[in-house]
Order: structure tokens, then sequence, then C-alpha cells
């Protein structure tokens, strides 16, 4: 029996959500968006009506209202779509043991050995379609494959053009079905990779997948070769249960409620970011040797700012040694200009079980250590805001905002 793969996408799952929860939005222009006052102004989902006027997820509000002006604007509820996330990951695990989340909204399965039960990978398709809808109301398309990527190509590029939203797409097929898309349409292919391959005349999948894959290892290295084995339907990762072990770096980032200008508050925002890494770090119980800054600046038409990595002299979870060494990279790459995206991270990642003392510093190193620890001790008794570092009480503080939130979104 070959090996049959679903990726089972959600339409519009946050505007979904929303519709089946306030019936009087059905049928209306909708999209789920940040405060329009600020600039998490984002389109997050938009109702298949709303697209129907053109717009689009992850453009700006106040673009999308140019389009459609009775446009019906409703925040995010970042809870109830974890909830219903997780209510969907149990039905697909009723067919198969093998569900690996992709996305809030996109889930693998692996169902080679449930048609025994279930029927044919459209009848079970189909079941899965049903459920999902008998109990949330959201419409959910299916991509069939013989691995993840055909799987996946198959719902973003067919699946969710047709009406019943399911298709399947195979290997033998990839000539007459997949081949003539453009290269764009390829999982993979950004906004730059799309100019690098149109710039050297590949403008299909097909010319991607018919070019030798020497080409792309020796100009992209392993993406190379991976987008060429994508065009090729290859694909050898397993659909896996624990999709985020091993992971190999942590971060965290915002973009700000305004522009900040001045270096003082921003050094706030990135003490808070370094605190948040850390917390994360901790938990996992790992450490990590280098430090990235990557800082956005405020224009939407000229882009400035830089992303930049360090690192470190030793491996750290602790706050204030990852705060001294982002700060080092701010004064050194920096160019003063307004700032309206900060993010953090920390990589290079071990197990924080044996750690690497400094000669000179020792004493402050021991002292960091316990501090983060008691300190998370306080906040997963207490909640967030339970202990708070001053810095964080000042005008540019966010973190008693963001311990409001999910996913930068309040909950």
């Amino acid at each position: 029996m070959s090996q049959t793969i679903f990726l089972v996408d959600m339409e519009s799952f946050y505007a979904s959500i929303e519709v089946a929860r306030s019936p009087q939005y059905k049928g209306k222009p909708l999209v789920v968006s940040g405060d329009p006052n600020r600039r998490s102004g984002v389109i997050l989902a938009a109702s298949k009506e709303a697209k129907h006027y053109g717009v689009k997820n992850a453009e700006r509000l106040w673009e999308a209202q140019q389009k459609c002006a009775h446009l019906i604007i409703v925040p995010p509820h970042m809870q109830d779509y974890i909830h219903a996330s997780m209510e969907i990951t149990s039905i697909l695990k009723a067919f198969t043991d093998l569900v690996e989340p992709y996305s809030i909204d996109e889930q693998f399965m692996d169902v080679t050995h449930s048609q025994r039960l279930f029927g044919t990978p459209i009848e079970m398709a189909k079941q899965v379609q049903q459920q999902i809808w008998n109990k949330f109301r959201v419409r959910a398309r299916v991509g069939i494959g013989e691995n993840k990527i055909l799987a996946k190509l198959a719902c973003d590029n067919f699946a969710k053009k047709k009406e019943d939203g399911i298709f399947e797409l195979r290997a033998d097929q990839l000539k007459d079905t997949l081949w003539p898309l453009p290269v764009e349409n390829l999982f993979g292919v950004g906004h730059r990779m799309k100019e690098h391959l149109y710039n050297r005349g590949i403008r299909t999948i097909g010319q991607l997948a018919q070019t030798k894959v020497d080409f792309f290892k020796k100009r992209w290295g392993i993406h190379g070769q991976v987008l060429w084995m994508s065009a090729q339907g290859v694909d050898y990762s397993p659909v896996k249960l624990s999709t985020h072990e091993g992971q190999k770096a942590i971060g965290h980032g915002m973009t700000l409620p305004y522009d900040y200008a001045s270096l003082e508050d921003i050094h706030v925002v990135i003490l808070e970011l370094c605190e948040e890494v850390c917390h994360r770090a901790r938990r996992n119980h790992v450490q990590g040797f280098t430090v990235t800054l990557g800082v956005s600046g405020a224009s939407y038409e000229m882009h400035t700012g830089f992303h930049r990595q360090y690192k470190m002299p030793y491996e750290t979870n602790s706050a204030p040694t990852l705060y001294k060494y982002a700060c080092q990279l701010l004064d050194q790459f920096w160019d003063g200009l307004p700032v309206r995206r900060i993010n953090v991270s920390l990589s290079s990642l071990s197990s924080d079980e044996a750690v690497q003392l400094d000669l000179f510093d020792y004493q402050q190193q021991q002292e960091d250590r316990e501090l983060g620890k008691t300190m998370d001790l306080i906040r997963e008794r207490y909640g967030k805001t339970a202990v708070l570092r001053a810095s964080s009480l000042l005008p540019a503080g966010q973190a008693r905002e963001r311990a409001a939130k999910i996913g930068g979104h309040y909950k």
C-alpha cells in the first residue's frame, strides 16, 4: 500500500470562527484585524466575501477599507482560535494517530493504514470535512499526496480552488498538473526567490524541475536542492507527532504601538524581549551561544533596519547577559532612524545542565541564573506581570499589555 498523506487546511480560519459565533455576519465581507488605531491594524483573516473585493491577508486595514467601504471589522479572539484548532486535532486523531499540526489552521495526517476503516482517501477526506463542519461550521480543504510536499501543493494550488475542496496530486501527474503553474506557486518560493528565478529565465515549476539540480545547489545550497526536490514531488520527511522538538533557536519579536526613536525607549523593549526569550529557554532547559537582533524601520516605502548576530563568550539563558550583547548590536548597527519592529533570538542551543563559567564574571553569572529561576517561579504561580523589571513601568514598556495577549493579539 502506497503512503497517503493529507494536508487539512481551514478556509479563512479566524474569519470562519467569527461568522460561526455571529451568524448575522454570514455572507458579508468580514475581516479579523488588530486595532485599526494602532500599527497592529493588519488583516489576519478575510472571509470569502471580503476576498471577492480583493482584500488579502497581511495587508493593512486601511488598504482593505479602500477596497470595500462596508467591510465588517472584528477583533481577534486568539484563545477561541487556539481552542478550535486543538479540537480539530482531536477530530483528526479519530482517523489516525499520526497527526502533525503545521500551523494553527493546517495539519498533516498520515492515513496510509486508515483506509480499511474509513474507505478510500477521497471518502476519508469527505468524512474529515463533514465532521469539522458539523462541529465548527468551518470549511476544510484537503490536499492528498504520496508525501507531505505533494499534499501541501495539492491543497494550496488545487483543493482551495475546487468546489468540494479536495484534490489528490500524484507524482506521475506532475507534468500535466503542477509543472505548468508559475514558479511562485511552488512552496518555498518567496518574492525574492521568484525574482532570482525569473532573472534566470525560470518562470514555471516545470522549468525549475527540468533544470539540473547542481545549478540550485551551487547557487542556494540546501535550500536550492529542496526547491528542486519539491518541484519533482520528492519529500522524505515523515508525519511526526513532535514537530517542534530539536528547535534551532528561540526568538520573540513585536511590532511597536508607535515609532520608537530614542535609544532609551528601544532598550526598554529589547530588555523585555530578552526576558521572554530567556524564560522560554529556561522552560525548555536550553541555553545558547548566539544572540540575534533584528530591527525594522518605521517607513513602509523605504526599508531600513538590520538583522545581525553575535557569538557571546559563553552560553547563557540569562536575560541580563543576552540584553548586554543585544544592545552592543544595536549600538553598532542602528542607523538612528525610527523603529517599527524589534526581534531578539537565541540560537546555537544546547542543554543547560552543564554551564561554562566565566573566570572574571562567575559571581554575577550565578546571581543572574538564580534570579531568572526565581522570577520564573513567581510568574508561573501569580502571572506574567507579578514581577517586572522597573523599566517596564516606563511609557515605552510593553510587558504589561503583552501579558494580556496571545501571539500579539488580545485573547
